[in-house]
């Protein structure tokens, strides 16, 4: 039916929105929200409407200008000698800047005063980066003044400071008290009440932190974000921080929202290193050469993690480096470069060097005892993971032997050696406790056309050190994988020359306690060429890994049974949790297909899948060491049964309150929308029949779409014969 032209007049001078506000005046400025421009949204004065601002939580950041001297250095104290001797005080002055980083061409200035032809005592010194500045005002030897001679000891200071202290208001201001922020807890994902472990998931663009809830067989994310990194993510050792790599450096997070907590400054950082107790951090890049004539060189970076404060960096190139067990295949470099000593105090860290091992003292950054500790021939070193004490490996060098040598810092004081002839190859495994040291000793048979294994331990808790001296049945064997249990006397050697090998389990202690190295148990023809002990010890899990198609056995080293046998296809790497109680298998983005995880109970029971596309990253977050001594640990793990009944009770408990949060908050919000559909049924009521009597007699049709439709339609066909000539 058509309209008539008067009605139709008048609908198409008529302004919806104004019959709107007219017809409801009490709704908001803005109303009716259908159809309506964000951009032409008026809210209430002073009320939000329950919409955020993107810009509430942003706070502007205090932009503080430079001069444009920030790697303009000034020398004072120096002597006011004669214009005759400028050149020779000027030759002492470029070897002194030489020392603090890379002079710019012609960056240092000696002012000459006219009137007496005297120097001024100053001098200023323009290095090629603003870093190299305040490494050089870190350095020990600069920071407390540079002795030059018996009159002059010369002190350094940035040439900015001149203008920062110029600036100094000659009438005190107090400072405006800012209130207290309670930062959040960098520990609390330890207080879950569930007792769960986190763990990261790094996929396409995206980074997700979850729950692992093993005992309800799923994940719960706790935080994500997609861009967050662009090349890696790290937990730090003790799970405090997880650090983000970017193009100008990296950063680190931690509390329960992950807010950055610091961010350092490296640009094209490629690889980092925290200190065991999460002190400092270490960061690395390299730089290609230039011409033909350079040579690869390095950066690596010294920060303090709190402060954010580059307290040193190392550079120069790579052969500098690259020595020993430091040296990959084409002199390229193995990370980490810079080693940290064990124990509960960040104190040491060391680099291998030609027949020299440097070792640093934190937090000044120096030398130990202002030289390095030299070791002829020396190849590879570690240290122990619970005191400052280093096993260093020096390779045959004439007549005299290759050596393994115990060494206690800061002291130096060899406390054990041992001396071998006829040596291919050494590794060195110590315990995760620091019980003992493990060395695999490949030496050359008497006609050098074969070599056998060996394994020196050395029992380091033990008076006066003593040595175990061990073999294979067959000691011809290749040795593929040594691993020690972290808690506990045992170890497992994985030998075997074919595709299928044996895995051998020894003890360090019989049951008395007495020393010495007994062979448990030997499985033959196994498909395995990873193990994987659990963190608290007694099980481990036998994993073929890549070639081996993710076959998996979960094997009870205590009653030395086999617990589980599963496959996880084409898995390329076995993660345990802090706890021991779940294991993790992974299909990284080695393999273009089927990426994800499967969580495992520690017997072999598969608790649930997670499949992700271009999965880059698993990682479990590390606990805080404990605190209880391992006498008590023990008694623990002995009288566990008495105490398991209780917990599995107060389990269960938690668990069923967690389910009954669920469903409270899930009627909650059940609630909550019935309530608003039923302040809004008048609304709508309202609305339709305005719309009614907008419409009229067409507010009965019902809606109609237009679709176009391409119909094709032959016509004619005629075949004609082709000539080929």
């Amino acid at each position: 039916m058509d309209c008539p032209p008067l009605l139709a007049a008048m609908v198409q001078d008529l302004d919806p929105f104004a019959v709107a506000r007219d017809l409801f005046p009490d709704m908001p400025p803005g109303f009716p929200f259908e159809n309506f421009d964000l951009e032409e949204l008026i809210l209430p004065t002073g009320d939000d409407m329950g919409i955020k601002s993107d810009d509430d939580d942003i706070k502007e950041e205090d932009i503080q200008t430079q001069s444009g001297f920030g790697s303009c250095l000034v020398i004072q104290n120096l002597p006011k000698a004669p214009e005759e001797k400028y050149e020779k005080l000027m030759t002492v002055v470029r070897t002194i800047a030489s020392k603090m980083g890379e002079v710019r061409e012609n960056g240092i200035y000696m002012p000459l005063d006219e009137s007496t032809k005297m120097t001024k005592g100053f001098a200023f010194v323009e290095l090629a980066r603003r870093e190299d500045v305040d490494a050089a005002l870190l350095d020990e030897r600069f920071a407390n003044g540079y002795q030059l001679d018996k009159n002059h000891k010369l002190t350094f200071c940035r040439f900015d400071d001149f203008d920062k202290y110029a600036k100094v208001p000659d009438e005190y201001a107090p400072l405006e008290q800012v209130p207290y922020k309670q930062p959040e807890n960098l520990h609390s994902w330890l207080a879950d009440k569930l007792g769960r472990d986190q763990y990261v998931l790094r996929f396409g663009d995206n980074t997700v932190v979850c729950f692992n809830d093993g005992k309800r067989g799923r994940a719960d994310v706790a935080f994500q974000r997609e861009y967050w990194t662009e090349s890696f993510v790290q937990w730090s050792p003790q799970g405090t921080m997880l650090a983000t790599m970017h193009r100008q450096g990296m950063a680190v997070w931690g509390g329960p929202s992950f807010t950055r907590l610091n961010r350092f400054a490296h640009p094209s950082v490629r690889l980092i290193d925290f200190s065991p107790n999460e002190k400092y951090i270490l960061s690395y890049t390299s730089h290609e050469p230039v011409t033909a004539r350079d040579s690869y060189t390095i950066l690596i970076n010294i920060w303090d993690v709190r402060a954010g404060k580059l307290l040193r960096k190392f550079e120069g190139p790579v052969d500098e480096y690259a020595v020993g067990s430091s040296a990959g295949p084409n002199g390229a470099l193995k990370w980490p470069v810079f080693k940290w000593a064990g124990g509960r105090e960040d104190i040491y860290f060391a680099r291998l060097g030609r027949s020299k091992i440097s070792i640093f003292e934190c937090p000044h950054m120096g030398l130990l005892g202002k030289e390095s500790l030299k070791l002829d021939g020396v190849q590879d070193f570690e240290w122990s993971p619970s005191e400052p004490m280093l096993a260093a490996y020096s390779a045959e060098q004439g007549n005299q032997p290759a050596r393994i040598v115990l060494i206690k810092i800061p002291e130096r004081t060899e406390i054990r050696q041992k001396n071998m002839l006829n040596v291919s190859d050494v590794k060195l495994y110590w315990h995760p406790q620091g019980t003992y040291l493990a060395v695999k000793v490949e030496a050359w048979t008497k006609t050098k056309k074969s070599t056998t294994t060996s394994f020196q331990i050395f029992c380091v808790k033990d008076k006066d050190v003593p040595l175990e001296v061990f073999e294979l049945k067959n000691n011809k064997e290749r040795v593929l994988n040594f691993a020690w249990e972290p808690k506990g006397h045992r170890f497992a050697v994985v030998h075997g020359d074919g595709p299928r090998p044996s895995i051998s389990f020894f003890t360090m202690r019989d049951d008395k306690g007495r020393l010495g190295v007994r062979e448990l148990k030997m499985l033959d023809n196994r498909a395995c060429n990873a193990i994987s002990w659990s963190p608290q010890g007694r099980n481990i899990v036998l994993a073929g890994l890549k070639n081996f198609n993710g076959q998996l056995e979960f094997f009870n080293v205590d009653e030395m049974e086999t617990m589980a046998t599963a496959e996880h296809f084409m898995a390329t790497d076995v993660e345990w949790d802090p706890t021991g109680r779940y294991v993790a298998t992974v299909v990284s983005h080695v393999q273009q297909m089927e990426n994800g995880v499967n969580v495992w109970s520690f017997g072999g029971r598969l608790l649930y899948s997670t499949q992700r596309d271009k999965l880059y990253q698993f990682s479990w977050r590390p606990r805080m060491p404990s605190l209880l001594p391992l006498e008590k640990e023990a008694e623990i793990v002995k009288n566990l049964k008495q105490y398991s009944k209780r917990y599995d009770e107060e389990d269960e408990q938690l668990l069923m309150q967690a389910d009954a949060d669920v469903l409270h908050e899930r009627q909650r919000t059940l609630d909550e929308w019935k309530a608003y559909q039923e302040s809004r049924r008048n609304y709508a009521a309202l609305q339709l029949d305005f719309k009614r009597e907008l419409y009229g007699p067409r507010f009965q049709e019902k809606e109609s779409t237009i679709q176009k439709v391409m119909v094709e339609q032959v016509i004619d066909v005629k075949e004609e014969p082709y000539n080929v000539k």
